[in-house]
């Protein structure tokens, strides 16, 4: 009999390696690489990797049309907005976050808000059953016919799912504390996690319930684990928040059934986690008006027009090499619109501190946003405050230009929603396509004309730079 390979894995990245190491090439840690048998055998089956014939498998044309999945909504709509419409039948969906933003909690509203209609199943490896029912009579859902176990054996959990009157969705909290007797590592580790989540979705897929596993996350924000467990699953959303903000995000970067950057908005409170049907009011609702630095920026997520402000400051520095903070947007992106600024513009930003701020606790990722940071670090670094009821938006490049964005109607209509009557933006190309949005619009080709715009004072009267 062939002896069995087996691989070298490193317990951090997940990265396989020829032989043993003491170090990993690829994450750099030291002491994670350890070895694991070949063959990959599943619970209960023969190790894969034979060469036994397989059975011939069925063909169909893309042609073909069936039946659309159907969902299940869960009556909480932020949630059902980012999946998509609703949950479907047989999916896994993973759920990611930082400890303590609300992860456990939120799928315990999900869970309690399905179960009013079909059977379901909270299953958690780091919590004693009553301390669910705690956090459940908090949330005022203790009543929901939800079933609750605390178990970490997969194959214990399998046994109990593998039924043909089992529950039509089944919460797993949290993926990294469930374990598989056949393996030696322990739980958590690379081996671990891809193996239960694979045995976990392989049952889901034949029984047809709805899987949702909490995943934990790593120092840099993303899911701990091997990364081919985002690969393995359906949906993958991440929970986002500061700790100081009672805001929650809720996004989902992939989705096999929906739209992926799509958003949710929640805030967080002592009853739980309630919807905001409005972010952009909620963003906005402590706006002082007109302060110099300070700038609302028209973006979308997924499909939603959301209004935030973007606070710059510009401080002087009495160090050798001034600071540069960031909250809410890329630290990389700020470097290159301070360069665009100096070398384009002629302001001078190398001898102060540079502090950027998106309110709320929201991440902007688009290039969108651009020029509302280039015009709160204009107007802060000139004392002169854009007018209140303002939007900027606009990506720009390294030559100076102001590029145009995709879905200008959406956002300046959400801004006319709120009340504001102006929008500095790109230069509108299809003047037939030009929103009919009742906003005066303030069109920029080149970076120098925002700059421009400031020096004016906003009004047409000129004043002189401070920078």
């Amino acid at each position: 009999m062939a002896k069995a390979k087996s691989s070298f894995t490193c317990q951090a990245c997940g990265a396989v390696h020829p032989r043993w190491m003491g170090r990993c090439d690829a994450c750099g840690e030291w002491n994670a690489v350890v070895e694991e048998a070949g063959g990959g055998a599943p619970i209960g089956g023969r190790a894969s990797g034979g060469t036994g014939r397989g059975r011939k498998i069925e063909m169909t044309d893309l042609a073909h049309v069936g039946e659309p999945q159907p969902r299940r909504r869960t009556g909480i709509d932020e949630f059902d907005r980012v999946t998509g419409g609703g949950l479907v039948r047989g999916s896994a969906i993973l759920v990611g976050g930082d400890p303590g933003i609300g992860k456990s909690t939120l799928l315990l509203q999900v869970t309690a808000g399905l179960a009013k209609s079909v059977s379901c199943a909270y299953i958690t490896g780091e919590e004693a059953v009553d301390q669910i029912q705690m956090r459940a009579r908090r949330l005022d859902v203790d009543r929901a016919p939800v079933s609750v176990a605390a178990a970490t054996n997969v194959a214990d959990i399998l046994a109990t799912l593998d039924v043909p009157d089992g529950p039509e969705l089944v919460v797993i909290d949290s993926i990294q504390t469930m374990y598989i007797d056949a393996l030696d590592s322990a739980p958590g580790t690379v081996a671990q996690v891809r193996a239960s989540a694979q045995e976990l979705i392989r049952l889901a897929k034949k029984r047809g319930f709805i899987l949702l596993l909490v995943g934990h996350v790593t120092k840099e924000g993303t899911i701990a684990g091997p990364r081919v467990l985002e690969h393995m699953v359906d949906t993958v959303l991440y929970f986002e928040g500061e700790r100081g903000h009672q805001f929650r995000i809720l996004r989902a970067v992939k989705n096999r059934y929906g739209a992926t950057d799509e958003i949710g908005v929640f805030e967080m409170t002592d009853r739980g986690l309630s919807e905001v049907e409005n972010p952009s009011a909620l963003f906005l609702a402590d706006r002082q008006g007109e302060v110099a630095g300070s700038v609302v920026f028209a973006g979308m997520e997924g499909t939603r027009p959301v209004l935030v402000e973007i606070q710059a400051l510009v401080a002087p520095s009495p160090l050798a090499t001034p600071r540069r903070a960031v909250v809410g947007w890329d630290s990389g992106r700020l470097a290159m619109v301070l360069a665009v600024l100096e070398s384009r513009c002629g302001l001078s930003f190398s001898g102060g501190e540079v502090y950027l701020n998106v309110a709320g606790g929201l991440r902007v990722g688009e290039p969108a946003a651009d020029l509302a940071v280039a015009a709160a670090l204009t107007s802060s670094l000139t004392g002169v405050p854009l007018p209140a009821d303002m939007v900027v938006f606009g990506e720009i490049s390294l030559s100076g230009e102001v590029r145009s964005v995709g879905q200008t109607d959406p956002r300046v209509k959400e801004a006319a929603k709120l009340g504001f009557r102006s929008a500095m933006l790109p230069r509108i190309r299809n003047k037939t396509n030009q929103s009919k949005a009742d906003l005066v619009f303030q069109e920029v080709a080149e970076l120098q004309d925002m700059v421009g715009f400031f020096e004016r004072g906003g009004d047409g009267t000129v004043r002189a730079a401070s920078g």
